[in-house]
């Protein structure tokens, strides 16, 4: 069927996909046990439900498909989050397919996102979102973010919070740049290349990742925790959508960065939350 045919059956069809793919590299959900939950976690007093409905729409100029992890209605501040950011991705979408006026596209404008829980502890939720923006041309924009949240804090854990200094940074982006030049090398190889040709596709790669990775908050703001089976950090999952450090075609790129290479630099307040081990 064309990835763009029209109609409800699209419409369903995509938030099926949505609601049941796994993508690449994406861990499974960890949730508290027994002990964890002994004492239920609060919402803000005072925080107002948020719907977390999943949204099917089409028109002959759109589609869109979002879908919710149920389980994030519980943290109203985080479902907050997860609704701003799709509200605004749906946003560019119809601003997008408005400014078609009277004509009609070769192929619908689509939305396709999908929110994923990936960490469900009282200390730390984690959602993943994953997607993109169809508005013409050979393939859609992505969409990729991730959502981490402190419910005895009631709030995101931003990287310019996680480490507020220079010095981590450049450890960060020391550390990162070096395994994505790793994994580039060895994509180089696993391909049909002469030698001379492999190192000249990892020299243009190497340009990309330094500038993708350059010491600054705003390069690291995608991450996820990835955790030990006491509920501690044991590593932090950086995540770069497509563009940033390598083309589309390399698709999203990820670098787990370990504990004990993170926790000389991250800021006083959130160390608890790492393992030691």
């Amino acid at each position: 069927m064309n990835r763009f045919a029209q109609g409800s059956f699209a419409a369903a069809a995509l938030l099926l996909v949505l609601a049941g793919c796994k993508k690449d590299g994406q861990q499974d959900v960890v949730t508290a046990t027994p002990e964890q939950v002994a004492t239920p976690v609060e919402t803000a007093p005072g925080a107002a439900p948020v719907n977390l409905s999943d949204v099917i729409e089409h028109t002959p100029s759109y589609v869109v498909g979002i879908s919710y992890p149920p389980a994030a209605a519980k943290y109203p501040g985080l479902a907050q989050e997860l609704t701003s950011y799709a509200e605004h991705a749906k946003a560019e979408l119809l601003k997008a397919a408005s400014e078609l006026g009277n004509d009609k596209p070769t192929a619908p404008y689509e939305l396709s996102l999908s929110f994923d829980m990936l960490t469900d502890t009282p200390k730390v939720v984690a959602v993943s979102a994953d997607g993109s923006s169809y508005t013409g041309g050979a393939h859609g924009q992505p969409l990729v973010a991730r959502f981490v949240w402190l419910p005895e804090q009631q709030k995101l854990l931003k990287a310019e919070d996680l480490i507020n200094t220079a010095k981590g940074w450049q450890a960060v982006s020391d550390y990162v740049e070096d395994k994505l030049l790793e994994q580039a090398t060895v994509r180089a190889q696993g391909e049909e290349l002469s030698p001379e040709e492999q190192q000249e596709q990892v020299r243009n790669l190497s340009r990309m990742i330094d500038e993708g990775t350059a010491p600054e908050p705003a390069n690291f703001s995608q991450f996820q925790p990835v955790l030990d089976a006491a509920g501690h950090i044991s590593a932090l999952r950086f995540v770069f959508p497509p563009y940033q450090v390598g083309p589309y075609s390399d698709g999203t790129q990820f670098v787990d960065v370990p504990a004990a290479a993170l926790l000389p630099n991250v800021a006083a307040d959130y160390r608890e939350l790492f393992s030691r081990n």
